[in-house]
This record gives C-alpha cells, sequence and structure tokens, in this order.
C-alpha cells in the first residue's frame, strides 16, 4: 500500500514536470514568434499572430474584430478576435477550380458594410471544362455565406492554369474594380472584345457604369476600363487623390508600377521592360510605343510583386500615405514615396526576413497586416517596438 502511494505520487510529480516543460516550451516557441529589427530609421517587431493557413490570398476586417482570409486551395477562414483561427472553414462558396495559379483569391467588404453586411470575393469559376476569374458577393452568417450572386464572369474562360488576376477595390464613388490577368495568353491582353488582360469597372450590384470608356460601343467590352496588363496583384486607390493604382508581375523582369486612367492601353505584350524567360529574348517591339502608358516605376529584375496597401492610420504617421508593396520571388516589402505622379523613394523595409509576401494590408489598428504564400501560411503583424 505505501509502495503503491509513492508510486502514484512519482507518477504525479513526472506528469507536472513534463507538463512544466511543455509550458515552458510554448513560450519560449511564443517567443520565437516576434522579430525585432530595425529598417527605415524606426525599430520595428514581426509578431506571428496566426499560423496553419493553406496558401492564404487576402484577409478583411470585420467591424467585429474578426479577420476574412481567403486560401487559394478554396476555403474561407475566420480569424477570431483573439487571433484563434476557427477549425471549420465558411460555408456556401461557389464552385471553384484550384489548379495552378487559380483558386479563391481577393475578398473585401462594402463601403457600407455595417448597413448592408455584403462581402465581395474574386476566384476561378467553372464553365463546363474552361475556367477563369468571376467576382461574387454574399452575405455572412452564422459561418455560412447567403444571399450568394455573381455579379461578372469572365469571357471568353479557357483551360489555362496562369495569369488569372483577381485584385478587387471599391474607389469613393463605390465604383467596384476586378483585375483580369491575360490568361498565359499574351495576344489577349490587347484585343478589347475580350476581358482577359483588363481591369473592369462595375457598380456595386454588378452592372455596367454608362461611363465606362467603351460602353455602348463596338469598339470594346462595356466592363473594361483599361486593358494591355499581363497580371496585376495589387491595387489601391489614393487616399490623396483618389487615383487608382495598379501593380503587375512582367514576365522575366519587368514588373510595373502604373496609375491607371480610363481607356488606357498599359501596352503588354507590346512593349515591356521583361524578357522572355530562360532564353532571355525581346518581347514585343521595345520599351516604349505610341498610345500606350509607361509605368510610373519598375523592377528590373522582376521581385514577383504581391500585394498593395497605402499606409493611413495613425501608427505610422512617418510613412504616412507611402504605399507598401509585398514580393513572392524576392520575399521583400517595400516602401514607395508618389510625389506628383512619380515615385521619388523605395525603401526596403523587409528582405527575407518573413519569407514569401503574398498581400499586405493596414489593419484598423493601423498596423501592418502581412500573409506570407506558403502551405503553413501566417497571418504577421508589423508594428513599432
Amino acid at each position: 500500500m505505501f509502495k503503491s502511494k509513492i508510486y502514484i505520487n512519482l507518477l504525479h510529480l513526472t506528469i507536472l514536470i513534463v507538463l512544466f516543460f511543455l509550458i515552458l516550451s510554448n513560450s519560449f516557441a511564443k517567443e520565437k514568434e516576434i522579430i525585432f529589427f530595425q529598417s527605415n530609421n524606426l525599430k520595428l517587431k514581426a509578431k506571428v499572430l496566426v499560423t496553419g493557413l493553406n496558401y492564404p490570398w487576402s484577409l478583411a476586417f470585420l467591424p467585429n474584430g474578426h479577420i476574412l482570409v481567403t486560401e487559394k486551395v478554396g476555403k474561407l477562414r475566420i480569424i477570431k478576435k483573439n487571433f484563434y483561427l476557427d477549425p471549420t472553414p465558411v460555408q456556401g462558396l461557389p464552385v471553384i477550380r484550384s489548379s495552378g495559379q487559380g483558386g479563391l483569391f481577393d475578398i473585401i467588404l462594402h463601403p457600407d458594410y455595417k448597413s448592408n453586411d455584403w462581402i465581395y470575393f474574386s476566384y476561378n469559376g467553372k464553365n463546363g471544362r474552361t475556367w477563369g476569374t468571376e467576382l461574387a458577393r454574399a452575405k455572412l452568417k452564422n459561418q455560412h455565406l447567403t444571399n450568394l450572386q455573381v455579379l461578372f464572369r469572365l469571357e471568353p474562360k479557357t483551360k489555362s492554369n496562369r495569369h488569372f488576376g483577381g485584385k478587387i477595390i471599391f474607389d469613393e464613388k463605390n465604383f467596384l474594380f476586378l483585375t483580369t490577368g491575360d490568361r498565359g495568353e499574351r495576344k489577349r491582353a490587347q484585343n478589347i472584345n475580350d476581358h482577359a488582360g483588363s481591369i473592369i469597372r462595375l457598380l456595386d450590384n454588378g452592372q455596367t457604369p454608362v461611363s465606362n470608356p467603351f460602353y455602348g460601343s463596338d469598339e470594346g467590352k462595356d466592363e473594361i476600363y483599361s486593358f494591355g496588363h499581363r497580371n496585376i496583384q495589387g491595387l489601391d486607390i489614393s487616399p490623396l487623390s483618389g487615383e487608382l493604382f495598379a501593380h503587375e508581375h512582367g514576365p522575366q523582369g519587368g514588373d510595373e508600377l502604373n496609375i491607371i486612367k480610363p481607356g488606357a492601353n498599359y501596352g503588354w505584350p507590346i512593349v515591356t521592360f521583361g524578357v522572355n524567360y530562360g532564353i532571355g529574348s525581346k518581347i514585343g517591339i521595345g520599351i516604349k510605343h505610341k498610345g500606350m502608358k509607361n509605368p510610373i516605376y519598375k523592377w528590373v529584375p522582376s521581385i514577383a510583386t504581391s500585394g498593395m496597401t497605402f499606409i493611413t492610420g495613425n501608427h505610422f504617421k512617418e510613412w504616412a500615405k507611402d504605399i507598401l508593396i509585398g514580393s513572392l520571388k524576392a520575399q521583400k516589402l517595400v516602401k514607395i514615396r508618389i510625389m506628383d505622379g512619380r515615385v521619388t523613394d523605395h525603401t526596403i523595409i523587409i528582405d527575407k526576413l518573413i519569407g514569401r509576401i503574398r498581400n499586405v494590408k493596414i489593419g484598423p489598428d493601423g498596423y501592418i497586416y502581412i500573409l506570407t504564400d506558403e502551405k503553413n501560411g501566417k497571418l504577421i503583424q508589423i508594428s513599432k517596438q
């Protein structure tokens, strides 16, 4: 009897020791999730808030403190306000083809979300044996999307698994913009009777504004706002000028930052600063051509730009109204300053510190939020120390 009591006490002690070291190791692990660094004369910290996201693509901040995150594999996740990733994905998405570069893409809230509950998202939609970029809206209720409405379908669809675009944004007049890629079929970007390789402008209900540059004409599709784009991966509205900014992937070299004008042709694939992969041969006729817009900034070699946001809020007052742009291949976060339509400063804020950056947003608290592009994707918060 006495020996059994000793055995039980030793067992309890062993369990307590194991638990202690588990808690201690977990504490150390959490400490490792914060990286302190200095950049652009500011002392910063990168804090990993959430892991376990499957190739996250975009995020939207809900008024209740929760965060919606899209995963390219075709799932919509909710991060609760204590940064707990709900293990159950949101139900009610349309059929999404996740293959190659296709899947579930961007997500944003209607500017009047508090009164109408509309959530907008882009994805790779199927039409039989072909597919392409689509835009839908729905309302979120108890982990389920309701009132689903498909607002736009790219036409024509093909079997290509490349270059979908998929970025969406509202401007100050509540016009809704959606980007489409050239689908890896270059010539389509110069055909304005084809949605591919363009920026689409719609009303919030999916109808086409009569003020669109090609509306009501035989010249091009009503929905097209600009064209000659390869694969736009960043889109935002300047808080200073109200202008629409977009960046897009070049081929081997030649990522671009553009200010978007209605009806404008941005040149791809006739003009580009990039070259053909591997062999390095010229694409098109060169870097300039009459009637085609040149970028306000270019990256040669390419950094694979991804995600873009103007800096707002009070936390980073030193960087107010500058642009943050992430990158996939180069694993950088860069900051760009614009004055009078020109880039006056280009600064690397993060360089290979957190991996491939898929998206970057400014949160309601003014902090920077980053999604990493990986199977065990992370939500990372950047703030001052």
